[in-house]
């Protein structure tokens, strides 16, 4: 019985010299993706009894996920269920003690602005390029640490990325960037994540990049230690771990280019109690307006555009999603008159500003497409502002 009332890890973690237990009992942790990487990191970040972890994914779980996904079962594949929502339960059951909280949905509508703001660190288990930009350009507005992983047959990457330092979107190549900016311009008619196919991986490499990507964020969570130079972060380098014939390198990655646009810094974020997703547009204008003491207010939709219509170019049908651009490809998939035709065929019409003449203004911030605690880009006559939807903090209760 006297077991059941001892701290977890208590007589382990404390034999490390440099594991500060406080620390990560009030550590907020996001992660984004609950595949293969996500499984082993939300796994062993529940091991090491992070307190506050945040799960992140908008997939369900396929038979195909069973190899190398340690938290998921085929009871879980049959019946089609979340794999955010899985792989909280399943990580509650390995520690109780942990506050696990779930979002099904994608990075750009389901995912706050101010909810990342919150974290102490976010780890990327991501198998798409254009995610990965998301991410970093959120975790850069947000100012957190973000901790990047990718495997692929025996092979995998480890990246650790903070704002100052090093960028993914600077890592990338100009051909990368064209094809990636290709994407996000025409986001409403394109394949979800980049329709490469599947990626062959395996549950070894999986748990090698997994635990390194936790090793990394553990050592996040102890900023004392990295500056008396008792632990070494890979911010600013590049792990890469090739399995086949078992190599190790380190590489330097400090890509920082002074003009790139993922280095906005959204700052100083007003907190508006009054403010929540749920409240319509046309009350939101009017509170910014007579809160910000101004006469005009344009809601700046940076992440997800509104699609209100599509149409066909060759016989000009007219379909109304009536829907943020990120949820446009499910739309898409889900209409038989849309989904076989190319991407040329279609046109859409989208609103990227939202002011007085939007004409959907009985529409709610969450129905065009803004998540709950988001921090909103609000252009004025006096200048940016950026406000937090600070109503929708209770929703994401804290240890």
């Amino acid at each position: 019985m006297a077991s059941e009332h001892k701290e977890w890890g208590a007589g382990v973690f404390s034999l490390l010299s440099w594991f500060k237990q406080e620390n990560v009992k009030k550590a907020k942790v996001m992660v984004v993706g609950a595949g293969a990487l996500g499984n082993e990191v939300l796994k062993n970040l529940a091991l090491f009894g992070v307190g506050n972890i945040y799960i992140v994914d908008f997939d369900t779980i396929e038979y195909s996920n069973l190899t190398r996904s340690i938290l998921f079962r085929e009871s879980d594949a049959d019946k089609g269920l979340y794999k955010a929502q899985v792989a909280a339960k399943r990580i509650k059951e390995i520690n109780k003690n942990i506050n696990v909280q779930y979002i099904v949905g994608n990075l750009s509508s389901g995912v706050g602005l101010g909810l990342y703001k919150q974290m102490d660190v976010v780890i990327g288990c991501l198998d798409s390029r254009l995610a990965r930009l998301q991410l970093n350009r959120q975790c850069m507005r947000a100012g957190v640490p973000w901790v990047d992983g990718g495997i692929e047959d025996l092979n995998g990457v480890v990246k650790v990325f903070k704002r100052g330092v090093n960028c993914y979107e600077c890592g990338l190549s100009d051909t990368a960037k064209h094809n990636l900016f290709q994407k996000m311009s025409c986001a409403g008619v394109a394949k979800r994540n980049e329709d490469a196919g599947r990626i062959p991986t395996t549950p070894v490499i999986a748990s090698i990049i997994g635990a390194v990507q936790t090793q990394e964020a553990m050592k996040l969570l102890h900023p004392e230690e990295l500056y008396k130079g008792n632990l070494t972060s890979l911010c600013g380098q590049w792990f890469h771990y090739e399995g086949m014939h078992n190599n190790v390198k380190i590489y330097k990655s400090t890509a920082y280019h002074a003009d790139c646009p993922s280095h906005e810094y959204w700052k100083p974020v007003f907190k508006i109690p009054q403010l929540s997703a749920d409240i319509t547009v046309e009350s939101c204008l009017a509170l910014l307006k007579d809160l910000l003491n101004v006469e005009s207010v344009e809601i700046n939709l940076r992440n997800d555009r509104f699609v209100d219509i599509i149409a066909t170019r060759n016989d000009n049908q007219c379909f109304k999603p009536m829907l943020p651009e990120s949820k446009i490809p499910d739309y898409i998939d889900s209409n038989p008159q849309l989904y076989t035709r190319l991407r040329m065929d279609l046109n859409q019409n989208t609103y990227e500003n939202i002011d007085e003449e939007f004409p959907y203004q009985q529409l709610t911030l969450r129905e065009i497409g803004i998540p709950y605690f988001d921090i909103l880009q609000i252009t004025t006559e006096a200048g940016y502002f950026y406000v937090e939807l600070t109503k929708d903090e209770a929703k994401y209760p804290f240890k």
